[in-house]
This record gives structure tokens, sequence and C-alpha cells, in this order.
């Protein structure tokens, strides 16, 4: 029983790092890509 409950705990947990981690590739590559824009137009 307390496996059950460790688990319930711990998925919502992992599951939120995995969203956290996701989210940081897309702001990474926004963020990548408004770099590269800014460069395009200072030339």
């Amino acid at each position: 029983m307390k496996a059950l409950i460790l688990a319930l705990v711990a998925l919502p947990l992992l599951t939120a790092c995995n969203t956290i981690e996701g989210f940081g590739k897309d702001v990474e590559k926004a963020g990548k890509t408004v770099k590269e824009a800014a460069e395009d137009s200072s030339k």
C-alpha cells in the first residue's frame, strides 16, 4: 500500500520535470530564432 501511495505522489513530479524540460527547449529555440533575426537585420 505504501508503494502505491509513493508511486501516485511521484508520478506528477516526474511528469512536471518532463514538461519543464520541454518548455526549456521551446524557449531555447525561440531565443535562437530571435538571435538569428537580430543578426540578419544588423548586416
